[in-house]
């Protein structure tokens, strides 16, 4: 699913006026229906009291155009229109002028004026700004919001929750509404899914309002949204005829002393993503620890005991993933700049593989095209400095990836996929999944894929997505607290699987005969 910014989304609106002959407050009398429908849908004409919030822009006249709706079935509401603009959009003013045919007079709320009182079990509407929005409201506004965010009041946000720029880091957290849902329109947004800025939206859902579908098809966006979908575009499946050598040899080099589980992680989920041939690369105290705990592994020994001194070996493997559980000894250094130079293979890197390289900023050059790297948090900003937010985040991150040819997984709640200028942004996860050893997994989840031929890009994006889904389904029967990474080990298979499930359907009753 794309992901479209605000500039996209406007241009649609435009297009699909100008084709269908209409004029934009249809568009946005369409939008309103959509919104009523599915309230309507969830609350069924419950005796609640609903106090809706609208700005004086569209995003406003959208909730005053749905309060119309509410009132003419027959709902309990309450309209407040916060006047922060001597500045009204001409639909929000025809919108009102409708309202007020229905004899609804609009509470219009200033600086001055007192907050309304809401109660806990009221539903709040909340339609202040919209995805136009690009700079912090006035302070006022600010209280407002504050006091609709401590109302304790069930939030519902039209588009977006007011106070969110769509396509800027926010410079006031406290000027934005927390939403307990969001209807969004055609598309959800980027900054659902950033960490900055996802937990102000606890669930979200998108109404198609009718856009132009030439104009989104054929419109390329900066970010992607992958699901089951996208996954299962990528997916290759297995031919009859092939044997354990069609499907690639990974090997994991990593290790040291104390550990060891890191590689015995990442090996076995290789395994499990489909590699043919696994072999692991370890200090010598490693051996018996994996010939032991992975028997379906192969394992060769570096000279030194208890790091990795001399990387080095005599087969020829398909994919390299490096970096777990390897340490940043200064012995360990040499030997991964060893490597890194005579190295022709493709390679994953990750932990201290990356931890090496921020600080040795020359070995980056040494990493072959469509190298995938999978920081967490800390390690990325030791590659590419710190950031002020979300937006300088990836900003970097892009011009990092097109400066090193390579592909970054920026792990979070909703982990992104950079290659040069594009994201994908994964859907699959969960707080259980913040584990020692999940990172591990990953690697060898993504080293298998790109052993059995995926290409870089689609071996990042389908493993993601693929250990994400796995901590899904693990979760169902541990609890978030006590998920550990070999769960999702365990739950690959079962993520492979779901791929293929079709949605169920409710069982209906026969009538029964008389």
């Amino acid at each position: 699913m794309k992901l479209y910014s605000a500039k996209q989304i406007y241009k649609a609106d435009r297009i699909s006026i100008e084709k269908e002959k209409i004029v934009s407050d249809e568009l946005m009398e369409r939008a309103a229906l959509q919104l009523f429908n599915w309230i309507h849908l969830h609350i069924q004409g419950a005796p609640v009291k609903i106090h809706l919030f609208c700005g004086i822009g569209n995003n406003g006249g959208d909730g005053i155009a749905l309060a119309r709706h509410l009132l003419d079935h027959g709902y309990n509401i309450s309209v407040y229109v916060i006047n922060y603009s001597e500045r009204r959009s001409k639909d929000f003013l025809i919108n009102l002028e409708r309202l007020k045919t229905r004899k609804c007079w609009p509470s219009f709320i200033s600086s001055d004026d007192e907050f309304p009182k809401i109660g806990k079990d009221d539903i709040i509407v909340d339609g202040i700004f919209g995805i136009g929005l690009n700079r912090t409201p006035d302070d006022w506004v600010v209280e407002i919001i504050q006091n609709l965010n401590k109302s304790e009041a069930f939030i519902l946000s039209i588009d977006i929750p007011s106070g969110l720029f769509t396509d800027q880091g926010p410079e006031n957290l406290e000027a934005i509404i927390k939403s307990n849902f969001v209807l969004t329109f055609q598309s959800p947004k980027l900054v659902f899914f950033l960490p900055q800025t996802g937990p102000f939206i606890e669930q979200w859902e998108v109404l198609d309002i009718g856009l132009d579908p030439e104009y989104l098809e054929t419109t390329e966006t900066d970010f992607e949204l992958i699901g089951k979908n996208e996954a299962l575009r990528v997916y290759k499946p297995r031919e009859k005829y092939a044997h354990k050598g069609s499907y690639g040899h990974s090997l994991i080099v990593g290790g040291s002393y104390g550990k060891m589980g890191a590689v015995c992680l990442a090996a076995s989920a290789a395994l499990k993503a489909g590699s043919g041939l696994v072999t692991a690369y370890v200090p010598k105290i490693g051996y018996s620890i994996l010939q032991t705990s992975l028997p379906e592994v192969m394992v060769l020994t570096d000279s030194n005991v208890d790091m990795l001194e001399n990387i080095g070996f005599d087969m020829e493997p398909t994919i390299v993933g490096i970096g777990v559980g390897m340490g940043t000894n200064d012995k360990t250094v040499t030997g991964f700049a060893y490597f890194l130079n005579k190295n022709k293979k493709p390679l994953v890197l990750d932990a201290d593989a990356l931890n090496i390289l921020s600080k040795n900023k020359s070995l980056l050059k040494k990493i072959p095209e469509n190298t995938i790297l999978t920081p967490h948090p800390k390690e990325l900003e030791r590659l590419i400095g710190a950031w002020e937010d979300d937006f300088e985040k990836l900003d970097k991150v892009k011009e990092f990836s097109k400066k090193f040819k390579c592909i970054v997984v920026i792990k979070g709640a909703h982990t992104i996929v950079v290659q040069n200028d594009k994201g994908y942004v994964n859907t699959t996860g969960n707080p259980g999944m913040a584990t020692a050893g999940s990172g591990d997994v990953l690697t060898g989840v993504i080293t298998g894929l790109r052993a059995q031929g995926y290409s870089a890009l689609n071996a990042a994006i389908f493993g993601v997505y693929l250990h994400g889904k796995a901590g899904d389904i693990a979760v169902e029967s541990t609890g978030y607290q006590s998920l550990v990474a070999s769960n999702l080990i365990e739950s690959i298979g079962s993520a492979y699987l779901d791929l293929f499930k079709m949605p169920e359907h409710p069982i209906t009753e026969e009538p029964s005969e008389q």
